[in-house]
């Protein structure tokens, strides 16, 4: 169980990182040569703000999936566990593995999203977006 909780710590921590790191990025912009130079700063904000609702919330989506992954993980270790003499520490496992994985993959998933709708966004809006 000790292990379940330190698990669970460290996804938390590591979706929070991941979030942090999604919602701070921002679009490289070729200026040069642009008449739509001078609305640049304005234009980031504001496609910053659509994008972070159009690409949801990768914390939540990150923890339903850890959740989602730690129900799955833990029925499937605890399988495991009760065959090889120990269906708790299986089943702790199992969930924390389960839980790891999918939480990591739908904030993932939901960082995507932010990058694409906020690239979009700025071209849209007629800049030269080069990532």
């Amino acid at each position: 169980m000790k292990g379940f909780l330190v698990a669970s710590i460290g996804l938390a921590v590591m979706l929070g990182a991941a979030t942090g790191w999604a919602r701070s990025w921002t679009p490289v912009i070729d200026t040069y040569g642009s008449s739509r130079a001078q609305y640049v700063d304005r234009d980031l904000r504001e496609c910053r703000s659509l994008a972070q609702q159009a690409g949801g919330d990768s914390t939540g989506q990150g923890m339903r999936g850890a959740m989602r992954g730690g129900l799955v993980g833990a029925a499937g270790g605890a399988a495991i566990g009760a065959a090889l003499g120990n269906a708790g520490r299986g089943a702790a496992v199992g969930a924390a593995a389960g839980g790891i994985s999918r939480g990591v993959g739908g904030a993932s998933q939901s960082n995507s999203s932010f990058e694409q709708a906020f690239s979009n966004c700025m071209r849209q809006r007629g800049h030269r977006v080069l990532n």
